[in-house]
């Protein structure tokens, strides 16, 4: 049985959240405290060490990722719940994090309850997401660092060396100056999601190409970047490209 931890500063939704795990998967876990703050978190969080917290991102005396940098027990997942807050949003998703919104729709939340139980016994390195969600939510995207999750591994990588990101249906590879190739389970839609709109550029229907790394456009159609890579740009985004490159 694993052991739930609900902080949140709205009583009912934490009322809501214990419901529907209790509705939904009362085999499976049981939530054993609620808290409505940082300081109350921690206090939970020391006393029980649960292995599953639904953690809100914004609470009275500070952040849900004030409360993960600050507890030194590690051994849990983590869900968040957020309003719409593009900025959160995204800072969770850069660090391969999960999370629902609020209200909470029950196919999102048992979406990502089933994930969280089936990772329950798999190594989650939360420590190093964590950081990399902070870095983000704390500092925007200044020498940004994304997380990638491979079937072997878990990278964290600066944006800055991402040359271009090549899609294959629901996979997509990532092409780093350290000739490193990250293939990671996500559609080239999803990557969009995690990439700084300012330096990544959608090319094509399959490539998104890193404006810093670009060292010319042909007349074949491509992208020169470096190692002297190309990178195709279809003729209906040619335009947009050239403009969002060399303009």
């Amino acid at each position: 049985m694993i052991r739930a931890l609900i902080i949140d500063d709205e009583a009912h939704i934490r009322k809501d959240i214990r419901s529907k795990v209790e509705d939904h998967f009362s085999n499976d876990i049981i939530v054993i405290e609620e808290a409505e703050s940082v300081e109350t978190g921690l206090i939970a969080i020391d006393k029980y060490e649960p292995q599953l917290l639904f953690l809100d991102v914004h609470l009275t005396d500070g952040t849900g990722f004030d409360l993960l940098t600050q507890t030194a027990h590690k051994g849990f997942d983590v869900i968040f719940i957020t309003g719409f807050d593009d900025h959160a949003i995204k800072a969770i998703r850069v660090g391969a994090l999960d999370y629902i919104l609020k209200p909470v729709d029950i196919d999102e939340f048992i979406t990502s309850v089933e994930k969280a139980i089936a990772n329950n016994k798999k190594e989650n390195h939360l420590e190093k997401l964590v950081e990399i969600s902070s870095e983000y939510f704390n500092k925007g995207a200044q020498n940004k660092r994304i997380i990638l999750k491979t079937t072997d591994n878990v990278y964290a990588v600066y944006e800055d060396d991402i040359i271009y990101c090549k899609s294959d249906g629901n996979y997509t590879t990532f092409f780093t100056q350290q000739m490193e190739k990250i293939v990671v389970s996500k559609s080239i839609k999803k990557v969009t999601e995690i990439l700084s709109e300012d330096n990544f550029i959608r090319c094509h229907q399959s490539y998104i190409v890193n404006k810093k790394h670009v060292l010319k456009y042909n007349k074949q159609g491509v992208l020169v970047v470096n190692l002297d890579i190309r990178v195709p740009v279809s003729s209906r985004r040619k335009d947009y490209v050239i403009k969002r490159i060399f303009e």
